[in-house]
This record gives C-alpha cells, structure tokens and sequence, in this order.
C-alpha cells in the first residue's frame, strides 16, 4: 500500500461513533446546510418502508432534524415498492418523472443521476433499498463528516458484508473485480474497504460536477471520478458496522462485474500496471485492518516458442 494511503487510512477513516448526533445538528445548523437522502428502488416493497420508518422516526424528528429531504426515486416496481416507502413517509418518484425529455435509461446509475434533479439537499446520500437491520447510522455516519469537516467531499460507508451465516464473505464482485482494478490503476483509492458500496453521501457541488455511469458501474465510476476531481485527502470513510442485504446470484454478479470492468476500461490511461500489489481488509479487535499482498504480473510465453519443448515435440 502506498504511504500516502496509509496517512489516509489514519485521517480519513472514522467510526459512526465518532460524531455524536448533538454535534452533527450543531454543525448543521451553524452552515445552514441541508441534507437529502435518496433510495434508489426497484421491487423493495420487502425492505424499504422500515429503512424510510427509521429515517423518519430517528433523523427528521422535531428533536433530531439531521434530514431534511427523504426521496425513494422508483425505477420502474412492479410490486408495492412506491406505496410502502410513502406510507412510511417517503416522497415517492418515479424515474420517468425526472428529466421526460430525455428516454430514461436502465440502471442504477440513471436513478442515482436524475435524483440530483428531484432533490434539493446541500449534501446528498444514498442508500440502497433492500438493506435488512437498517439503523440510523447508516446515514448520520456518512453525513457526519461532511457537516464538520469543510474539506471533506465524499465519504462511503464500510462495513462487514456476511454471506448467509458467514462473516465477511460478502461483496463477492468487490473482491474479485474492484478491489484488484482499483490496486492495479488507481493505488490511491486501495484505502476504501467497500469501494462498490451502495451507501455513500456527497456534497451536492461535487455530484454535480462528476459523469454518471448509468448501470453498476456508478460506484466505481463517482470514486474514481471524485479522485481526479477533487483529490484523495477530499475523501472518507465511515464505519458503520454490519451490512446485511439481498444476494445476487452469480450470472448477476457477472453482469454487474462487466458494467465495473467497462467503466474501469473509459477510465483507464493507457501504460503499465501502476503497483503489483493488492490491499485488502481483516475486521479486528481495533478496526479493519489492511494486508497487502503481492499480485502475479510475470508472464511465459507461449510453450511453443521455447526451444526444449520443440525438440521433444521433434522427437
């Protein structure tokens, strides 16, 4: 890992805990900053209404107004998604809504982009819809840098990703798409645990300034994006725990790795591997702690190309 990352690790990585919610809505209200929240659904009818409940009851109340906006932008449900997230007090829209004049695209991205048009919040955060054991901290932990650091304009959340009953196991494409893409051509990014994670918030000047990949790519294309744009030290992370959520099957997994590879691909300059290293993270007693290890780049050339193997071919 490299040593400015390191640095990184240690200046802009930060627990949920860490910022208390009195000193949140006291920075808050001394900037006059606003902050939307925006889930991005498709067929959460299962999930959405408790995760939009607990912002409400949690993060707009009268004693912790931490949100001002709680936009679920639907791409297109065809279960009860729209009518659960407002009943639980969403301000439903449809992507359709959004920019008519331009014919919506399919993806995630698409929501995520034509939300900047529905919202109106200083700082924007995402959240996916099909969390399970949502808290609160999933918002006011990536909010809360931006509301008292100045300098900070981006900050994703991390966490342990269990698969089924096993811990850490999660975040399949992480490990075997973005994680390697992300050591390989973009070293200063190898800090983030969860680069292709669905929760992060950002300020509304920044989005605003950054290209949208419309499909799955959206995560690893804004945290690239937001490093060329405004710099390393502009970005953070917060710990909130545990991210427990809907699995995709593995001709899934595979289709969303491709859109990450094709947007890897627009981005990529054009030269040698930049460091022949991976980072990746172990949870311990003190936090999430990065192993670096080192990444096969040698080659052999074709067999048939060497000299001893064609002599026993001859023979």
């Amino acid at each position: 890992m490299l040593e400015e990352v390191e640095r990184w690790l240690a200046r802009r990585s930060w627990s949920a805990a860490d910022r208390p919610l009195d000193q949140l809505l006291a920075a808050k209200r001394g900037a006059g900053t606003t902050v939307s929240v925006v889930l991005p659904a498709l067929n959460e009818e299962a999930t959405v209404g408790a995760i939009v409940a607990t912002i409400r009851r949690e993060l707009m109340s009268e004693a912790v107004p931490l949100v001002d906006e709680l936009v679920v932008l639907d791409s297109g449900s065809t279960d009860r998604t729209g009518e659960v997230a407002a009943a639980a007090g969403a301000r439903v829209v449809h992507r359709d809504e959004v920019l008519p004049r331009l014919p919506a695209l399919p993806g995630k991205g698409e929501v995520l982009w034509r939300s900047l048009l529905a919202t109106s919040g200083d700082i924007v955060c995402f959240v996916d819809a099909d969390l399970r054991d949502f808290s609160a901290g999933f918002v006011s932990g990536i909010v809360g840098p931006l509301l008292t650091d100045p300098e900070v304009q981006f900050v994703k959340a991390m966490y342990d990703r269990p698969l089924g009953e096993v811990a850490g196991q999660g975040g399949r494409v992480t490990e075997l798409v973005a994680r390697p893409l992300l050591n390989l051509h973009w070293p200063q990014l190898a800090g983030f645990v969860q680069p292709l994670g669905g929760e992060y918030a950002a300020r509304r000047s920044l989005l605003e300034r950054l290209p949208f990949p419309v499909g799955y790519g959206v995560e690893l294309g804004l945290l690239v994006d937001a490093l060329h744009t405004v710099g390393l030290d502009a970005l953070a992370q917060v710990d909130v725990g545990v991210r427990v959520h809907r699995h995709q099957d593995g001709r899934a997994l595979g289709r969303m790795a491709a859109a990450i590879y094709r947007t890897a691909q627009l981005r990529l300059a054009r030269g040698h591997l930049v460091r022949p290293a991976l980072t990746q993270f172990e949870r311990t007693a003190e936090g999430f702690v990065p192993r670096t290890y080192a990444v096969d780049t040698e080659e052999r050339p074709p067999m048939a190309g060497i000299p001893e193997y064609a002599r026993r071919r001859a023979a």
